[in-house]
């Protein structure tokens, strides 16, 4: 099952993200292809991130929960709310 994770990051807290992102980036990259996508979501200046959105196939929601609270910048305590929704992939077209 298809899941979209949305994060968004506690005011003033890049300095967590910045101290975690190397531990982040391995915990995502240790999902393979259960990874569908990800990246940051930014401020309206283009560079500052505020956020995360991922895609990410797993076989139900407590996999999907139990992944994003083990996820390094949810343990630093960077996230201010992460919501959990189910998603269809209409485009582009799986094969």
């Amino acid at each position: 099952m298809l899941f979209v994770m949305t994060c968004l990051d506690k005011p003033n807290h890049s300095h967590v993200r910045a101290e975690n992102r190397e531990d982040h980036l391995g915990y995502l990259d240790a999902l393979g292809s259960a990874l569908v996508t990800a990246g940051p979501l930014l401020s309206d200046d283009g560079e500052t991130p505020e956020g995360s959105v991922l895609i990410v196939d797993f076989e139900d929601r407590e996999a999907a929960e139990g992944f994003a609270t083990g996820d390094p910048y949810n343990k630093a305590g960077l996230f201010e709310r992460v919501e959990i929704r189910r998603w269809k992939q209409i485009f582009p077209k799986a094969g």
